[in-house]
């Protein structure tokens, strides 16, 4: 809908949703209704990552747009490693549980409120329906218009071009549907390690909530270099984009991806092989978190941005579709993570997982080859 509304609006409304939809659930006194209105909660939380990536593309060009993102990558992953560390030791503290609710709300409220003032409309076809408003005021020539003004709001329109138009990119187009499937394995990877950590660490190394939670210190750690790393290319990438006449080439985005990957797989092999018992010091498998970390968002992001330089005129329905199936990885891997630790030991189950990632160690340098006739081809 940002595609057609513009930015601000489904932004605003979606952030004090949550706030709201949160708050209900920290009140709520049975698991039905904290389940209900968790789910909603998290179908406004997804306009925050489908839309911001498309403010982001509003905003900047093709020189800056990429670091915009990585800026955007760190606050996505870093999130989930930092809210177990916070979650762990407020609930262990006399708040308790509801507190991780009211917290994330009160700021999802604040956001949205300072949203409300000072967020200003980005996406460019509404920009102009302001600007034609101006000057048919200006001049009196009524006939002056936007074209998205002559957009017409029927609902089997809205359905078929812009609600739908994630799914049909998704389906229509291999190299998002691919690429997204390879972000979303690792995405699920991610949340996976949700569950894997609190097994090692408290039901293997003996460690408290809170202890067990600053155990994710490794993979922030990891993120947060892995971010040092990207932005340290973006001198070449400037240099390239200047040399090619200020016309990006996806496939440069992949270059930190070739090196994220195998180290990444490598990471998920010291983990497993480290963690699986109590006579090998904890710090082993935590400091396993940085190689994790830096593979996570070496691969993440530069695909992140790959699609964006792809599909920079439909970027919202593009993200919207590879949220889709990176959402619906990251939701399904926790289900199963602690059972195959349990039941596979740590060692094999980190290396079957290890062995998973290994095997899509090309799938990069795949893309960096074929990438160019794969677009051709679709477009």
């Amino acid at each position: 809908m940002s595609e057609l509304w513009g930015r601000r609006i489904p932004l605003v409304i979606a952030i004090v949703g949550q706030g709201i939809l949160t708050i209900a659930c920290a009140v709520a006194t049975d698991v039905q209704t904290l389940i209900i209105c968790r789910f909603f909660a998290g179908v406004c939380g997804a306009s925050q990552l489908n839309v911001v990536p498309g403010v982001l593309a509003d905003l900047y060009n093709n020189t800056y747009r990429g670091v915009a993102i990585s800026l955007y990558a760190l606050t996505v992953f870093g999130g989930p490693f930092i809210a177990p560390i916070a979650g762990r030791f407020t609930v262990s503290s006399s708040l308790g549980w509801r507190w991780t609710l009211y917290i994330p709300a009160i700021l999802a409220l604040a956001i949205g409120a300072l949203s409300l003032f000072y967020l200003k409309e980005t996406y460019p076809p509404c920009l102009l329906i302001d600007k034609a408003s101006s000057i048919r005021k200006r001049s009196g020539n009524w006939a002056i218009h936007a074209k998205q003004e002559e957009l017409e709001l029927e609902v089997r329109t809205l359905v078929e071009k812009y609600l739908t138009r994630p799914l049909r990119l998704l389906i229509t187009e291999p190299v998002l549907l691919l690429l997204s499937l390879y972000m979303s394995f690792i995405y699920g990877l991610v949340y996976a390690l949700l569950q894997a950590y609190p097994y090692v660490f408290e039901h293997i190394h003996g460690l408290g909530p809170g202890p067990a939670g600053l155990m994710f210190v490794g993979l922030i750690v990891g993120i947060v270099l892995a971010l040092g790393f990207i932005l340290s290319q973006q001198r070449q990438y400037t240099k390239d984009l200047q040399e090619n006449g200020n016309v990006p080439v996806p496939e440069w985005r992949l270059r930190p991806t070739m090196i994220g990957a195998p180290v990444f797989t490598v990471g998920l092999f010291w983990f497993g092989w480290t963690g699986f018992t109590p006579d090998i010091h904890w710090a082993a498998p935590a400091t396993a978190g940085i190689p994790i970390g830096f593979g996570v968002l070496c691969i993440f992001l530069p695909c992140f941005n790959y699609l964006v330089d792809a599909y920079l005129p439909v970027a919202a329905s593009a993200v919207a579709a590879n949220i889709m199936l990176r959402s619906a990885f990251a939701s399904g891997f926790p289900l199963f993570t602690r059972q195959m630790f349990e039941n596979m030991q740590v060692q094999w189950a980190g290396t079957l997982l290890g062995c998973l990632a290994a095997a899509l160690v090309p799938i990069p340098f795949v893309f960096d080859r074929l990438g160019p006739r794969l677009r051709r081809r679709a477009g």
